[in-house]
């Protein structure tokens, strides 16, 4: 089979948020990146739409906050998880040290199409859609780019660096031999949408109680719902009926109950697999792996895109600067940049992820497994510390900044 060769200095695997945002960072400090997409567009649903404040900072610093603002979102201020009658997990943003007190939440479709459209200014950026991945080139020991195939056939694309933003099923990680470190989870997820109408609660919506769990993310004019079941019960679940399924909503969601028949099949729930982990190493010779390639994280506190962003500023910050040299090199192709350097990402980034998931597991084994078992309140002693203020505050700035910010330091070239 006859493939087509082309090059670029870091070819990006992904057009997720981690992938988008290294693709703009790189090209608006001068270096030749492609990011290759398999999709035709963002338009998949259910995707995670938490802007927090650590990526509104990183949006102010590219002069692109105005630009997100303008577009359909709504602020949350608060984020409490509770009974009917009483919560016990509160985080207030006002109450957390930095210049931005909320989240704002907006659909992940048009948050990555604001950035490729920042991206899409400098020359040196290509996006490439409907490109799949699916193998690496690899010479002497190290990757040397990336093989896909689009409508044209069969492309072999060779970089100086490769970058795995393709996900928590990293086709790239798997070719080279990265296995990551299953930490569990006691949940999956059933999302669905339901009508929205303005009498309804705004932002986030959240209920604990009969052995459920339940989110509802306020998009305007639709509730985009995330139901918490136990792991491996999906089956079980589905046996039982749409109809208890919509019991367990409405009676966690009691505002739905005048158009919960709208949820009238399987066919308009999706199922997510919930999963959480991370490598070990998070490269091999000429090939990085960040976001969800590198960590999955649990859907608790929605950080999961925010960390991969901050992933995508601290390899941009380390990386920018040698990849621009490396473009005057007229062996650039058959030379692997410094390992050690590459490693520095996972060295910077390894302990915020490191303590996010710790915090994640503590909810998930304190809060979500024992609502899950018919017990919707938690050990006197997380109780005790959640309803402090100041541990709300504390819990708060870890997720919402995370525990080593990263801040835009690579040149507009």
């Amino acid at each position: 089979m006859t493939r087509i060769q082309t090059s670029t200095t870091c070819a990006i695997a992904g057009g997720g948020p981690a992938g988008i945002m290294l693709g703009l960072l790189l090209a608006r400090a001068g270096v030749d990146v492609t990011v290759l997409e398999k999709h035709a567009d963002f338009l998949r649903d259910f995707r995670g739409d938490t802007v927090h404040p650590s990526t509104l900072q990183l949006l102010r610093e590219l002069d692109l906050l105005d630009d997100l603002d303008a577009l359909p979102h709504r602020d949350v201020r608060q984020i409490g998880i509770g009974t009917a009658d009483r919560r016990f997990l509160r985080v207030s943003l006002a109450d957390i040290p930095g210049p931005h007190k909320r989240i704002a939440l907006i659909p992940q479709w048009d948050f990555l199409t604001m950035l490729t459209g920042s991206a899409a200014r400098y020359p040196g950026f290509r996006l490439l859609m409907s490109s799949e991945v699916h193998g690496l080139v690899e010479e002497d020991g190290s990757v040397r780019g990336v093989r896909y195939r689009d409508a044209d056939g069969e492309h072999e694309l060779r970089a100086v660096l490769t970058v795995a933003a393709d996900g928590r099923r990293s086709t790239l990680r798997e070719a080279a031999g990265l296995a990551p470190l299953d930490l569990g989870a006691p949940m999956d997820v059933l999302w669905l949408r339901m009508p929205r109408v303005a009498t309804d609660p705004e932002g986030l919506a959240g209920r604990v109680g009969g052995g459920g769990f339940t989110a509802a993310i306020d998009r305007g004019d639709y509730w985009q719902i995330a139901y918490l079941v136990p792991k491996g019960s999906y089956r079980e679940i589905r046996e039982r009926g749409i109809e208890r399924l919509q019991a367990s909503i409405t009676g966690l969601l009691p505002f739905l109950a005048d158009r919960i028949t709208a949820l009238d099949g399987w066919d308009k729930v999706a199922f997510l697999e919930v999963g959480m982990d991370r490598l070990p190493r998070w490269s091999v010779p000429g090939m990085l792996c960040v976001g969800d390639a590198a960590h999955t994280m649990s859907p608790v506190g929605g950080v999961g895109i925010n960390l991969a962003v901050q992933d995508a500023v601290a390899a941009a910050n380390l990386l920018a600067d040698p990849l621009y040299r490396a473009q005057s090199d007229p062996d650039r192709f058959t030379r692997t940049l410094n390992p050690a350097l590459v490693d520095r990402v996972q060295r910077r980034r390894e302990l915020p992820t490191r303590g996010v998931q710790l915090i994640q597991r503590v909810i998930q084994r304190q809060v979500i497994a024992r609502a899950l078992g018919g017990d919707p309140a938690p050990p006197r002693a997380v109780t005790a510390l959640t309803s402090s203020r100041a541990w709300g505050a504390t819990l708060g700035r870890v997720l919402m900044y995370g525990i080593t910010p990263e801040h835009v330091r690579t040149p507009a070239r």
